[in-house]
């Protein structure tokens, strides 16, 4: 089917959101089409993974929209490259209102799909946000886990509280970056695992390199994301129809060892876990064989629960 692709910009606390609608061709004519949002990883943009979801799921009919999030990308937010769980979830319930008022989109029939930390975050809104009716993840990831996690978080959090007073009294931001920036980099620091080799050959090769996701992280952020659990409540919070995809080969993100928890974790009694044998978490961002796989899936979930 042919997608139109539109750029266009929402309103989310304050900020003007950039995004790109997918309209498949006709929608606009007709009425009750269903819609998702498309929800990017931590450290991404609405031209990488998310955006090759969004547009696929636009092939198979759905009005998609992916967005950069806010104080990311080309979207609005000082200080900018902040990862605010907080905020990256209330993206999410501001791309539900945008869909809301396009005529040609059915309010009932909205979904919700969120690859790597993207996933966590769509898990998280749609617990409180009910116009979320179905939720798919790819690769999801608990963000808080992970970075409590590595490391010591404790230390960390001494660090980010010694910067912030630091720029308190007038010093510079401080911008870190998440992953290496090349495989040489990656290599001097010994960082041989699966998903952090798969990381610097996404994000900093040009499999998958892009502007609008620059490998920075404003390091007075990562309080924020040391304190959130994606999937708090989920016990008794997330009824909707559940659909997560993970890949069968494990490695340090902890997608495998998370999909699994939510699957365990969630209240939906309408789940299912599918795990792709032989990909890798990032396999499944743009690898054409498990992508295809993954929204065959994805397709047949938002058909029967949209």
């Amino acid at each position: 089917m042919i997608v139109i692709k539109k750029k266009v910009k929402f309103r989310a606390h304050g900020l003007h959101v950039a995004a790109i609608l997918n309209i498949p061709k006709y929608a606009e004519e007709k009425k009750q089409n269903p819609a998702i949002v498309c929800v990017h990883p931590g450290s991404s943009c609405k031209e990488q993974t998310a955006g090759i979801y969004a547009e696929k799921l636009a092939e198979r009919g759905y009005v998609t929209i992916v967005f950069d999030a806010s104080y990311q990308g080309e979207s609005e937010g000082e200080p900018h490259y902040a990862e605010y769980p907080a905020a990256r979830v209330e993206d999410i319930r501001c791309a539900v209102d945008y869909l809301t008022t396009l005529e040609y989109v059915d309010e009932n029939r909205i979904g919700v799909l969120g690859v790597c930390a993207g996933g966590g975050y769509a898990v998280n809104a749609a617990m409180t946000e009910r116009r979320i009716k179905a939720v798919g993840t790819v690769v999801g990831i608990n963000i808080g886990r992970g970075y409590r996690g590595e490391g010591d978080p404790i230390k960390m959090l001494e660090a980010v509280a010694q910067q912030r007073t630091a720029e308190a009294r007038g010093a510079e931001p401080m911008v870190t970056q998440w992953i290496p920036n090349s495989h040489a980099e990656r290599e001097e620091s010994g960082m041989t695992d699966i998903d952090l080799v798969g990381a610097v050959d996404y994000y900093r090769t040009p499999r998958g390199q892009n502007p609008n996701s620059p490998n920075k992280l404003k390091f007075t952020s990562v309080d924020s994301v040391i304190g959130f659990d994606a999937f708090h409540l989920a016990e008794s919070l997330l009824t909707q129809p559940l659909q997560i995809i993970v890949g069968g080969v494990q490695g340090a993100y902890g997608s495998y060892k998370d999909s699994h928890e939510l699957y365990n974790r969630a209240a939906s009694d309408k789940k299912d876990l599918l795990i792709i044998e032989g990909a890798s978490h990032y396999d499944l961002y743009d690898r054409p064989e498990p992508v295809s796989k993954a929204v065959e899936k994805l397709g047949a979930f938002y058909q029967e629960n949209l």
